[in-house]
């Protein structure tokens, strides 16, 4: 039971099925732990020339572990306890990184230490700069331990800030930063226990991945004194098959963005796709632009559940970013069994930033269906914040059992078409 100003709401039996019916398979309920053991042999990266020293770059050593793990048929590259400061590493195929209890694998602050090579960022197939940690068709990668990989993004949040205030207007990606973990085209992957701090950009990306766990992660960013800008927790690109279970995310940008492309053809573009069968659960929400989002860069994100978490400073819990130069489509989403508190609880707006039709003459219409939220406790100032244009399609809208402390507790059920409320109350009010 889930208690809110004195009131009760009866939990649901957790189910079994996708928002659209499909069978939730066994898959998304095994969430075993990797251990070092099933990989073979370590390759402790001292044992190659690093050293614990936070001021040292000891890139080429920590790199040679991996080149020399790869070369004798893989294993496990560890991190022991101490500090060591690399640019950019590059996993290969049947090896993993282990990052030992104590350890501090710290990013370096100077963008050379990042080669540019193709890459993905904000919805664009384009050459932009290496993570910290990349990963790119290594398929059963794993991160673990309970240790630390620290951005040190502190000299690259001031240079963006730097850039804003020379230019409003500036593009996210006009001033050079780093990712920290970076997975592209690896199926069966799993990050866990690890903690992932001070990003200089986004913080985890995975793009054209298939089965992908996130267990038990602890994200961070701050949100002051100097604002980290752009740290999204994690960005679910064109991946099919992602659990996201037992972690806390607290970042100044959003916590988990399902992306996938932007731009007037996106959903034409072969490097562009869904996502699809995404649950995030049992997770804790800190300070972030939202818990869950969909959007800037995304066309089609279907079969996504958020369930069992709790939100403490939350901008907004759901965020449907409707962007105006992109043909978009959000459908079966189910958002449940949430609590706390949180400015808004749904919020869908267009989104305008950085709008570039490219010449299209018609603006492309998006779309936002079937979309549940359930069994909600909340303290926010604003649950139903919506305000669409012509070229934006809300249908089929469920709100259920919720009970809802607002200080705007105002709803238009006329931009929903197809919208049902059951036993929804509203400062104690139910609203039909």
């Amino acid at each position: 039971m889930v208690a809110l100003s004195g009131q009760l709401i009866a939990q649901h039996t957790e189910k079994t099925s996708f928002p659209d019916g499909s069978p939730i398979g066994s898959w998304f309920t095994t969430t075993q732990k990797v251990n070092l053991a099933q990989f073979g042999k370590t390759y402790v990266i001292t044992d190659f020339g690093a050293k614990s020293d936070s001021t040292l770059l000891q890139t080429d050593a920590i790199q040679k572990a991996i080149d020399v793990a790869a070369r004798k048929g893989g294993g496990v590259v560890v991190i022991p306890k101490g500090t060591f400061m690399s640019g950019a590493l590059f996993f290969k195929p049947h090896t993993h990184l282990h990052v030992a209890e104590g350890a501090v694998l710290k990013g370096s602050n100077n963008i050379a230490d990042y080669p540019k090579l193709p890459s993905r960022m904000e919805g664009q197939s384009l050459d932009y700069f290496a993570a910290l940690v990349n990963a790119y068709q290594v398929n059963g990668f794993t991160i673990s331990g309970k240790g630390t990989i620290d951005g040190n993004g502190l000299r690259f949040w001031e240079a963006f800030w730097t850039r804003r205030q020379e230019n409003p207007n500036c593009t996210n990606l006009e001033v050079s930063r780093p990712r920290l973990v970076f997975i592209w085209q690896c199926n069966n992957v799993q990050v866990q226990d690890v903690k992932l701090l001070n990003s200089g950009f986004w913080t985890s990306h995975y793009y054209q991945c298939q089965n992908v766990k996130v267990l038990n992660v602890h994200i961070y960013s701050p949100e002051k004194p100097v604002k980290a800008p752009s740290t999204d927790a994690i960005d679910i690109d064109a991946c099919a098959n992602v659990l996201i279970k037992g972690c806390y995310l607290s970042v100044n940008d959003d916590a988990i963005a399902l992306k996938g492309g932007k731009g007037p053809w996106a959903d034409r573009v072969p490097s562009n796709g869904a996502n699809t069968n995404i649950i995030i659960e049992d997770c804790e929400f800190g300070f972030c632009h939202s818990a869950l989002t969909c959007g800037s860069e995304a066309i089609h994100n279907r079969n996504i559940i958020m369930r069992n978490c709790h939100v403490s400073k939350a901008s907004r819990v759901l965020w449907l970013k409707m962007r105006p130069d992109t043909p978009q489509l959000y459908e079966y989403i189910r958002v449940e069994k949430i609590t706390g508190q949180a400015h808004s609880l749904l919020y869908v707006k267009p989104w305008t930033q950085f709008f570039d039709l490219q010449g299209r003459p018609d603006v492309p219409l998006s779309y936002s269906d079937h979309i549940s939220l359930k069994n909600i406790a909340l303290t926010c100032d604003t649950f139903f914040d919506v305000a669409i244009s012509e070229h934006d399609k809300l249908s089929n809208f469920t709100f259920e059992d919720f009970e809802v402390i607002s200080k705007n507790a105002a709803i238009d059920k006329k931009v929903v078409k197809g919208f049902t409320l059951k036993n929804v109350k509203v400062n104690h009010k139910v609203v039909e």
